[in-house]
C-alpha cells in the first residue's frame, strides 16, 4: 500500500488536517455538524467542559464532554462542496495515519449528526417543527464523482423520482442514501420523518423566483407530490445527501435533523427561527449525550 502524497492529504505545520485544522486527538467519535459557525457555541454551551477549540476559515470545532460522553461540534458552512471537505477530512482524522500517510489497517466509524434548518415540502410539517431525514436524496451531483452503488429499493426510488420530477441529465443525476438506522431509532418522538432532498443552491435550485426564470418551474410541486410506497419528501436543504452518501461510502453512521423555518406549501416563514433551532439543539443534544 502506497503512502498518500502531500498534495492529496494536506497536513499543516502543527500536524493538523488542512481545512479543519484538527489533529486526530482533537476529534471525538460523536460529531455534531452545523452549517452556521455561530451555531457551534450554541451547541457547546451544553457541554460540561470544553477540551479544544479550533478555527480555520468557516470551520470551527469545539470538542468537549457531557458527563462521560465526548462530543465534537463542527461548523461546515453551506453546501455539498463544503461537506465534501468536511466528511473526507473527518474520515482522514480517524482512518489515516498522519505519520506514515497510510490508511490504517483497522477502520473506525464516527457517528455524524447534522443539526440544521430547512424548508418543509408538506403542509402537515409546520414551521418550527423538526424533521429527521430517513434518506438524503441529492440533486447536487456530488456523489456522482465517487464510485458508489445504490441498493435495489434506492434504485427504484430514484427511477420513480425522475419520472415524477422530470429532472434530466442537464440538471442533475439524482442519488439517494439511507440514514443510519442505529441513529434514526433514537429520534422518533417529536420528529417528523421523511426524505430530505439536498439542492446545490438556495434560489433557483429550490424553486425560488426573484429576477431569473426557472428551467423546471413545477419542481417544488412535484417534490411535494412524490410518493414511493410509504416514502414521501419531507423537506429540502443543502447538505444532507452529501453527508449520507459520503458517510455510507466511508463507513460512518449519519443522521440529519432539521428545524423547519419555512413551509413552501403554505408559504409561511418562522416568526422566530432562532428559537426553533435552539429547541432542536437542546432536544437533540440531550438524546445524543444519552446514546
Amino acid at each position: 500500500m502506497k503512502s498518500i502524497a502531500p498534495s492529496e492529504l494536506i497536513i499543516n505545520n502543527r500536524g493538523a488536517i488542512y481545512h479543519l485544522d484538527l489533529r486526530p486527538e482533537e476529534l471525538a467519535e460523536t460529531v455534531i455538524t452545523v452549517g452556521d459557525p455561530d451555531r457551534v457555541a450554541a451547541v457547546s454551551k451544553y457541554f460540561d467542559r470544553v477540551e479544544y477549540k479550533r478555527q480555520h476559515r468557516e470551520f470551527i470545532t469545539h470538542t468537549g464532554f457531557i458527563g462521560s460522553k465526548r462530543i465534537s461540534v463542527l461548523s461546515t458552512g453551506i453546501g455539498p462542496d463544503n461537506i465534501d471537505i468536511v466528511l473526507n477530512e473527518l474520515d482522514a482524522l480517524v482512518n489515516i495515519d498522519f505519520d506514515t500517510r497510510m490508511i490504517r489497517p483497522s477502520l473506525h466509524s464516527l457517528s455524524i449528526i447534522r443539526i440544521g434548518t430547512s424548508g418543509s415540502l408538506q403542509a402537515d410539517i409546520p414551521v418550527d417543527g423538526f424533521v429527521a431525514g430517513t434518506h438524503g436524496l441529492g440533486i447536487d451531483n456530488l456523489l456522482n464523482f465517487y464510485l458508489h452503488v445504490q441498493h435495489e429499493e434506492e434504485q427504484q426510488l430514484i427511477q420513480s423520482f425522475l419520472t415524477q420530477t422530470q429532472l434530466h441529465q442537464k440538471t442533475a443525476q439524482p442519488y439517494i442514501t439511507s440514514a443510519s438506522p442505529s441513529l434514526m431509532k433514537h429520534f422518533v418522538e417529536g420528529y417528523h420523518q421523511g426524505i430530505t432532498v439536498t439542492c446545490p443552491g438556495f434560489y433557483g435550485p429550490q424553486g425560488r423566483v426573484l429576477r431569473l426564470g426557472l428551467n423546471n418551474p413545477d419542481l417544488v410541486d412535484r417534490l411535494t407530490d412524490f410518493r414511493f410506497g410509504q416514502h414521501r419528501i419531507a423537506n429540502f436543504e443543502m447538505e444532507t445527501s452529501a453527508i449520507y452518501g459520503l458517510g455510507r461510502l466511508l463507513g460512518h453512521h449519519c443522521l440529519s435533523l432539521n428545524a423547519i423555518v419555512a413551509n413552501r406549501v403554505s408559504k409561511e416563514f418562522s416568526k422566530d427561527g432562532q428559537a426553533a433551532v435552539e429547541k432542536l439543539i437542546q432536544k437533540s443534544v440531550e438524546i445524543i449525550a444519552a446514546i
